[in-house]
């Protein structure tokens, strides 16, 4: 019996193929995929229960002559769970994301509990000194706005220079 007809498309040649005649269109594949996998590694993949959205939002930051402006997507945050904190000239976001959801159905004999929960952390260095008394935050249907003001630079006397007769 010939086995390599039972092999998929294409594999009973890779197989008959071995050391320096072997295709090179499937070497390359192999490294494109390995190049991907190792590119790839260590990133958050998005799970059933918690949203791909929710583990990166999409944040907008933009430096203008006023200040800074940031706008950060919060889908499903409550503003109580929103911590926002201006340290060192570091301003830091933190948002914590839960929910849960309750199914019940007497017909067809089955009660549902999910829960899904995630935290969103990001810092964001400041390239200026800010006025820390007059930063605004808003959060309106899972929107928040930040803006944090430039200090005004304190007005320096002039320093008189004494000219001395030679």
């Amino acid at each position: 019996m010939d086995f390599k007809s039972l092999l998929p498309f294409g594999r009973a040649t890779d197989i008959a193929r071995t050391g320096t005649d072997a295709d090179p269109f499937v070497s390359l594949r192999r490294e494109m995929d390995r190049m991907f996998d190792d590119f790839s590694r260590g990133w958050g993949m998005p799970s059933a229960t918690m949203p791909a959205s929710f583990l990166s939002p999409k944040v907008d930051v933009a430096e203008t002559d006023k200040g800074l402006e940031l706008t950060a997507e919060l889908p499903g945050v409550d503003y109580k769970d929103i911590d926002l904190d201006l340290t060192d000239g570091v301003l830091t976001l933190k948002a914590e994301h839960r929910e849960e959801k309750d199914e019940t159905d007497e017909k067809k004999q089955y009660h549902l509990v999910e829960r899904s929960t995630g935290t969103f952390l990001r810092r964001f260095a400041l390239p200026f000194t800010p006025d820390t008394d007059k930063i605004e935050a808003t959060f309106d249907k899972g929107l928040l706005k930040v803006m944090v003001p430039r200090a005004t630079p304190p007005d320096k006397p002039a320093n008189k220079i004494e000219i001395k007769a030679a």
